[in-house]
């Protein structure tokens, strides 16, 4: 039985607090969070301690901690949980500093711990049934990915202003899956954007609608399609074209159901929030962070697979930046030798 710590007490730390309960092979022993109405019921609705992080790093039947607090915390915590020799799952951002990523994951590889960065969306089954049929040759060598992702609506300013901007936010878990169906690494990133969808947004100096287009080494391209806005529900697709087919996945729907009558077919708009078009690949990629700290030999999304989407995402803000395609051999090691002089 592994035993795990909650460090988040918010929105997303209830979804995995919760998904821990559901899974026979964890159980979560304590939690924390600066906040205390958070803590205290979210702690009464799991049954579980309320410790310190102090408290949880230092205690040696932990074994494993779940890293969902604020963004500003997250490279602190892992870095805590790795001199602590404690196991770590973490959301997304590791940070919203590429020098700082570079760092927490050099940590990272230089000790025994196994980590996850929670990108949600290999776990989904569709996704990652698109994935396992492409690596098994069923369309021959991929030349092309098609990313679409749009939100329902945006995010409060609030939300915006210390989000890190779309790339850095929204568009990070479409980089991840570029790179995850490509099976190759990106070498050049071009992007285009716009605020077209709430003015507010633009005025907090980000973006909300974006266009990326991304080549490897081998030529293979990807494209994404961003938007803030999606009037009739969360919208996510992918498209792969190959040497010899295609494949497809499209958006999941509210329901099955469709009407066909003189006024032509109609069927269910596609879910409208993420947490309840990703509900279940969240318990999945939890039940494989458990999997792996019982001894199964799983590929999980890593902190270096973390880093590897935060490059292309600063690619893209220089691109638009300076309106030219960005190698991605510019983004990364200078910066962290900048930061440290």
């Amino acid at each position: 039985m592994v035993k795990l710590a909650l460090l988040g007490a918010g929105r997303i730390g209830n979804i995995h607090g919760r998904n821990v309960l559901l899974n026979p092979e964890a159980q979560l022993v304590a939690l924390y969070d600066p906040y205390q109405p958070n803590a205290d019921q979210l702690s009464k609705v799991l049954g579980c301690e309320q410790m310190t992080p102090e408290q949880i790093f230092g205690d040696p039947t932990i074994d494993g901690v779940l890293v969902c607090s604020a963004t500003d915390t997250h490279a602190d915590l892992i870095e805590q949980a790795v001199a602590a020799g404690k196991h770590v799952f973490c959301e997304k951002p590791i940070d919203l500093s590429l020098p700082r990523v570079q760092e927490v994951v050099a940590k990272i590889k230089a000790s025994n711990i196994i980590s996850m960065l929670a990108f949600n969306r290999r776990f989904d089954a569709n996704f990652a049934a698109l994935q396992q049929r492409i690596a098994a040759g069923e369309i021959g060598e991929v030349e092309m990915v098609s990313v679409i992702s749009k939100d329902p609506s945006p995010p409060p300013v609030e939300y915006i202003k210390v989000s890190g901007g779309l790339f850095r936010d929204m568009t990070i878990h479409d980089f991840d899956m570029a790179r995850f169906l490509l099976g190759e690494e990106v070498v050049e990133v071009s992007a285009q954007a716009s605020c077209l969808v709430d003015a507010a947004i633009g005025e907090a100096g980000d973006v909300d609608t974006a266009l990326v287009i991304m080549r490897t080494a081998s030529g293979k391209l990807a494209q994404i399609s961003n938007s803030r806005r999606a009037s009739f529900g969360y919208d996510q697709r992918f498209e792969v074209h190959g040497s010899k087919g295609m494949l497809t996945a499209t958006n999941v729907n509210e329901h099955t159901l469709t009407s066909y009558t003189k006024a032509g077919a109609t069927r269910a708009k596609p879910l409208h929030f993420f947490l309840e078009r990703y509900e279940q690949a969240y318990r999945s990629e939890l039940a494989g962070f458990i999997s792996a700290l019982n001894g199964v030999d799983l590929v999980l999304p890593s902190m270096d697979d973390g880093y590897q989407a935060l490059r292309l995402a600063e690619a893209a803000i220089l691109s638009v930046q300076q309106g030219r395609s960005v190698a991605v051999s510019e983004i990364g090691l200078a910066d962290v030798q900048s930061n440290r002089e």
